[in-house]
């Protein structure tokens, strides 16, 4: 400010000079004026210097200035420097929060206060449909056309939660997309979507699995019953009585089979799969399954089946041994089951051409359609409701095989052709298999003369 006071001062003063050199009053008065003009132009074209500089607000460039100016210019300098440094602090905070919720499992957008997206995240993106670059700045109802969807954003109750159809994996398995929205600041709006298909089918399989077990316990449990109180309040002759307690032990063993493998699928999804210390042959394995199997067919088929072994090579399987016991009797007690008497079943081991291990089992019955190979190894699904029950299955069996081959590291194969038979395959991997090596026969020891 004092810089300034004596530039002012000297240019009037030597202004004034010039005037009394003329020897005029007046032409001094003229200089002084014109010394404070002249201050003030160049004042002028300093601060202009500055506000020019303020705008660009570039650090790295430095004006033309002097006297107070410069001071002025310093402390600018000094501020702006600061303001920058938070700015690039806020900005990289900002950048990691918006990395961090670019990562969310959650579907995240931003909503202007008339509904426009203003960010979005890839989850949300991929979940509804969005191009997160080209569709920033659109109307989200413009690309959202779910009536409810519309309904819910232009309401003020928020508290809940929508399902509105999502992009699936094909156009026929529409994927199911939970969204809410938090309103926040002047009438901006945060959306938050996620994925509940998966949520949604495990509480219809709930659903539907409970229904199925309820309505297979409710028919023998119908039957006992009707019969129990059949006996309980009618005379019946001992022929009828025999009858009658033969579909009453009939009913209580379905029941019996239904709770085994209910328990049994219960053990397999709560238990840790097998290792690989146990190992058992292949004919171990199968001689017991096809004794079991034959008894089967002794009893419910007439004339009985024609089972045959498949000759093969033996070789070791690792796993749990009665948890292949189990599912390997399965595929041969519905091969039984579904086969006309009289037909042929074909079973054993084989190993493939690229190491892995196959457990099958063939058979001449009628075949299942293609339409039904996908649903085989749901809970209680049958081809045919009626036929199943004729012959006394639970529904379980081949979700209760699916189980084991997974936990075994495995799959199980289904091929199949109507009018002309099934077969039925348990895969394992090459590291649960291990060949036989032929044993090698002892050198006889050499003597004590030989050896010399």
């Amino acid at each position: 400010m004092t810089q300034r006071l004596i530039e002012l001062l000297l240019l009037v003063v030597l202004a004034s000079a010039w005037g009394w050199v003329h020897e005029s009053a007046g032409w001094a008065v003229a200089g002084a004026v014109l010394g404070a003009v002249l201050w003030s132009f160049l004042d002028a074209v300093r601060a202009r210097r500055l506000l020019k500089w303020l705008n660009t607000a570039d650090t790295a460039q430095t004006p033309k200035l002097s006297g107070m100016w410069v001071e002025i210019f310093e402390r600018s300098r000094k501020v702006i420097k600061k303001l920058e440094k938070k700015t690039q602090s806020s900005n990289a905070r900002l950048d990691n929060f918006l990395a961090a919720i670019q990562e969310s499992p959650n579907g995240v957008i931003l909503l202007d206060s008339a509904g426009r997206i203003e960010w979005v995240n890839l989850t949300a993106a991929h979940q509804l449909g969005f191009d997160p670059q080209k569709d920033v700045g659109q109307h989200i109802q413009n690309l959202v056309r779910s009536p409810v969807f519309k309904s819910y954003l232009l309401g003020t109750d928020f508290n809940g939660e929508i399902l509105i159809g999502g992009i699936g994996v094909r156009p026929s398995l529409p994927s199911k997309i939970s969204v809410k929205v938090h309103p926040y600041g002047k009438k901006r709006k945060l959306m938050l979507t996620r994925d509940v298909t998966a949520v949604e089918l495990a509480e219809t399989m709930r659903r539907d699995f409970v229904a199925n077990v309820s309505h297979e316990i409710r028919t023998p449990l119908t039957v006992l019953s009707g019969f129990v109180e059949t006996l309980q309040n009618i005379p019946v002759n001992e022929t009828d009585r025999n009858l009658y307690l033969g579909m009453m032990s009939q009913q209580a063993k379905r029941m019996q089979m239904l709770v085994s493998d209910l328990l049994t699928l219960s053990r397999l999804e709560g238990s840790p799969a097998p290792g690989q210390g146990e190992w058992n042959t292949s004919d171990d394995l199968l001689a017991p399954a096809l004794q079991e199997t034959q008894a089967l067919s002794a009893v419910i088929a007439h004339p009985p089946h024609e089972i045959t072994q498949a000759t093969a090579s033996t070789f070791m399987v690792s796993g749990s041994k009665s948890e292949l016991h189990s599912a390997m009797s399965n595929l041969l007690s519905n091969a039984v089951r579904y086969t006309p008497g009289g037909g042929s079943i074909r079973s054993g081991w084989r190993l493939r051409p690229d190491g892995w291990a196959e457990f099958f089992v063939e058979d001449s019955g009628p075949g299942i359609a293609a339409e039904h190979l996908p649903r085989l190894t749901e809970r209680f699904y049958r081809v045919d409701r009626s036929r199943s029950r004729e012959t006394g299955g639970t529904g379980l069996g081949l979700a209760i095989v699916k189980h084991v081959a997974q936990r075994h590291g495995g799959q199980l194969e289904v091929t199949s052709t109507v009018g002309k038979g099934s077969t039925f395959s348990i895969a394992l991997p090459p590291s649960r298999v291990q060949q036989i090596n032929p044993i090698t026969p002892a050198l006889p020891a050499l003597s004590e003369n030989a050896q010399g």
